[in-house]
């Protein structure tokens, strides 16, 4: 067989020699050509390979040739699978004597340091941090470092052998979350070499104390102010300054979770709050008021924050792994009030809280009952992250203050009073009344849901927005109540109140609904078979929503009144009928399609008889009401009029509970004659149908026959109950027994049965949910004491409400003075 010069052929052989068994066994045998003359000879080389020992070998085969007559290649027998377990072996061989090599190049040299353990001076660093005050710091058994970012912090690194900065190369390595990244800034890498400060404010940077002394290294490490906020690790890797010796290192990681808060007190940071009295108040007070009831008759109900309780933060922190914000954003301030929006509710991510707004809280706890925030998180974390059963509105911003002041991020409840939800996105709210003056829910086409609360909380945050133009930094407007979806969540916020004020509802993030809570307009709709689509609209003339918004005042504390209130309405719009005002609706409306078919609505009637439904200021329970309406006739010809008035029980969102009374009638008013129409409601009427709040909402609705005028107006006041009285026997002592006692009378014809005492006080005790007993006859007085033992010297508050089967929501506050144990 003639073979071109340029082929080589591959084949095995099975040797059939004894002697020759183990080392040519499977040998790779290659033709290797010999030349003589012109004619090309061949003869076999045998190249052994190790393979093992085959058993019965067998007689030589000699190749067999195809048709062609070139040699076949069998690559499916025996042999080939054993010349494969040789390539195998031998790689494998290989690779693994390289990684041996490599791994002992990588070993620390002998003379390498080594950290035996951190020293994280806990408490020293709490207090130039202005972070003492958190429980986590003072545990016992695990105390945690709670930093602020944009400030140094001292630690401590003990080495087996003493330090030598000339000999020991030092890396510090602070990680971020689960995937730690120097390029996302969530992992920091700090040389140890100087006993200076060398980089910019914008970086990490480390310089050596000196208190340095033998195995103790002392280290002065600076945050920058843009550091992920939440848990860091260390990690601590020696080797040598001289590399020729050895490039390994000895690694130790540190178990200790470092939280890194916000820091108002940081001009380089965000959330930096340039006033002592606003930060104590929205960054360090534990405890406050949250704003409820009718704006007329509103309220602060006491409520215990407990941002520096152990269990605070780390939900805090798992609030932000929960809202799925990226590691790399938990620097940005907007991004993660925005996640906190959304993480205290439970409507995507399984947060904190379920809303309900229905009366039926028999497989949880009703809002009322609430008075902190710590009951809520401790029930959260207990019942493995599973959204606690139930919150409202006030709740919910609650929560929402507790998480921010404990991350470091100014923060305050704020409550909007006749508060517009304008599900249509027409900056107007529209209410549908038939011929009859019933409302008509969901309006003509069932699709219209627009609402109006009675008030609404939600909160504002203190931050720079670098992603909005010049101007539109300090407090924005967040809501973590869910009511409409933004970017597929619930979540609403942060929006510039000076945005809001403008009306510039362009700018990030849901503008347009926060202005239409504070300031659409209400528009009433009656049925009217002249007109083209069979409603026309009605003159309103005092009813608008924005009436009142409250915030605790900054720095004040009243257990028994309401003098410690804020008036925000100025922040949030301009006054009501001024140019500023009207120019803000226009700007809004400007870039708003759907409002602009509302406003552009021109109603062409003669009005010509005067309107006015009388406000009700207050009722205590037992006491009767009245609804009253004035008419007057302005005009020189009788009009004959037609009266609706209704008084309705409703939960704090306008939803209507029950009708309690109803009346209706028409009447002929003379030529500039006026007369006044009345509803009167007994307690007997009304005390049975009350709900949560004791809210009442009244609807007069009035039409002349003559003219076709139309005229509406509504009004909502709340039943008031008496205060809890809370007194202290004896002067607290930090660590020794105290009581306190709870009382109140009952304004009832009826007993109090299934009763039920919350109570709260940050610094004073846990939050008790405490079962009563006994029943509270009608007319009787209410007595409970409770011992308890102080933990926590200075000005603290007990916060506790009274629920019972016939009654909701009786609650008081008491603040006391701890003294430090003797």
């Amino acid at each position: 067989m003639i073979i071109g010069r340029d082929q080589i052929q591959v084949a095995l052989i099975k040797v059939d020699t004894r002697s020759q068994r183990n080392s040519y066994a499977g040998a790779l045998c290659i033709r290797e050509p010999v030349f003589s003359g012109r004619v090309r000879q061949e003869r076999f080389l045998a190249a052994p390979i190790n393979t093992g020992e085959l058993a019965n070998p067998g007689p030589v085969v000699p190749p067999q040739q195809d048709e062609e007559g070139i040699m076949s290649r069998n690559r499916n027998g025996t042999d080939y699978n054993n010349w494969l377990n040789s390539l195998r072996a031998d790689y494998s061989r290989s690779f693994n004597r390289r990684r041996r090599d490599e791994n002992e190049a990588d070993k620390p040299p002998a003379s390498a340091n080594n950290v035996e353990r951190a020293h994280w001076y806990i408490k020293d660093n709490a207090k130039t941090h202005k972070t003492i005050k958190y429980d986590l710091v003072h545990d016992e058994t695990e105390p945690k470092p709670i930093l602020r970012r944009g400030q140094t912090f001292y630690l401590a690194l003990r080495f087996k052998e003493n330090f030598d900065v000339k000999k020991d190369r030092i890396l510090l390595h602070f990680n971020f979350g689960h995937k730690p990244s120097v390029q996302k800034g969530t992992k920091a890498i700090i040389p140890v070499q100087n006993d200076k400060f060398t980089k910019t404010k914008d970086d990490w940077d480390c310089r050596i104390d000196p208190g340095t002394r033998g195995r103790d290294l002392v280290l002065q490490v600076y945050i920058p102010a843009s550091a992920m906020v939440g848990i860091w690790r260390l990690e601590v890797r020696c080797g040598l300054q001289d590399t020729s010796q050895g490039q390994g290192q000895n690694i130790y990681n540190d178990e200790t979770d470092c939280y890194i808060l916000f820091n108002p007190w940081c001009k380089d940071d965000n959330v930096y709050l340039d006033d002592d009295d606003k930060r104590e108040e929205y960054v360090v007070n534990d405890k406050g008021k949250v704003y409820v009831g009718p704006f007329n008759r509103s309220r602060g109900r006491p409520w215990v924050f407990g941002q520096f309780d152990d269990v605070a933060l780390p939900v805090a922190v798992y609030i932000l792994e929960l809202s799925r914000i990226a590691d790399s954003e938990r620097g940005n301030a907007v991004r993660v009030v925005r996640g906190i929006s959304a993480g205290v509710n439970d409507s995507d991510e399984g947060g904190i809280l379920e809303g309900r707004w229905d009366g039926e809280y028999g497989d949880g706890v009703a809002p009322y009952k609430w008075t902190g925030s710590v009951r809520i998180l401790e029930e959260y974390v207990k019942n493995g992250y599973k959204p606690v059963k139930y919150g409202q509105c006030w709740v919910f911003s609650a929560l929402v203050t507790t998480v921010c002041r404990a991350l470091g991020i100014p923060c305050r409840s704020v409550t909007n009073f006749v508060s517009a939800h304008d599900t249509n996105s027409s900056l107007t709210i529209d209410k549908f009344f038939t011929s009859d003056g019933e409302e008509l829910e969901g309006g003509p086409d069932g699709e219209n849901w627009d609402s109006i609360w009675n008030f609404h909380v939600w909160n504002d945050v203190w931050m720079a927005r670098p992603d909005l133009p010049p101007g539109y930094g300090g407090w924005q407007a967040i809501d973590a109540t869910p009511q409409e979806e933004s970017e597929l969540k619930m979540q609403c916020g942060p929006v510039s109140l000076e945005a809001v004020r403008r009306g510039d509802i362009g700018l990030s993030y849901d503008a347009p609904f926060v202005f239409a809570e504070v300031n659409a307009d209400v528009m009433h709709w009656a049925e009217d078979p002249e007109s083209d689509w069979g409603w026309s609209r009605m003159k309103m003339n005092k009813y608008h929503v924005g009436r009142s918004i409250l915030t605790k005042a900054c720095g004040k504390d009243d257990d028994f009144g309401d003098t410690d209130r804020e008036e925000l309405l100025n922040s949030y719009k301009n006054p009501e009928n001024s140019v500023a005002e009207r120019l803000a609706i226009h700007n809004a409306v400007r870039g708003c399609r759907r409002a602009q078919q509302y406003y552009e609505y021109k109603p062409g009637q003669k009005d010509d008889v005067f309107f006015d439904l009388t406000d009700i200021d207050k009722i205590t329970v037992g006491q009767e009401f009245k609804v009253q309406v004035m008419v007057r006739n302005d005009s020189d010809e009788p009009r004959q009029v037609s009266a609706h008035l209704t008084a309705r029980s409703v939960y704090y969102t306008g939803v209507t509970a029950s009708l309690i009374k109803k009346a209706e009638g028409n009447f002929q008013l003379g030529p500039k004659q006026q007369q006044e129409v009345a509803l009167t409601v007994t307690y007997s009427e009304y005390w049975k149908k009350m709900v949560e709040q004791c809210m009442m909402k009244i609807y007069a609705i009035c039409r002349v026959q003559e003219t076709g005028q139309t005229w509406s107006d509504e009004d909502d006041f709340t039943v008031e109950k008496p205060k809890l009285d809370i007194q202290v026997a004896s002067q607290p002592k930090v660590r020794e027994a105290c009581e306190a006692t709870f009382s109140f009378k009952n304004p009832l014809d009826m007993p109090l049965t299934n009763c039920h005492l919350s109570v709260d006080g940050a610094g004073l005790m846990r939050p008790r949910a405490i079962d009563i007993n006994t029943e509270v006859p009608a007319h009787g007085e209410f007595t409970y004491t409770l011992r308890f033992l102080p933990r926590i010297h200075g000005e603290r508050k007990i916060v506790a409400s009274f629920t019972a089967k016939e009654i909701f929501d009786i609650n008081g506050t008491k603040t006391v003075d701890v003294l430090k144990r003797d």
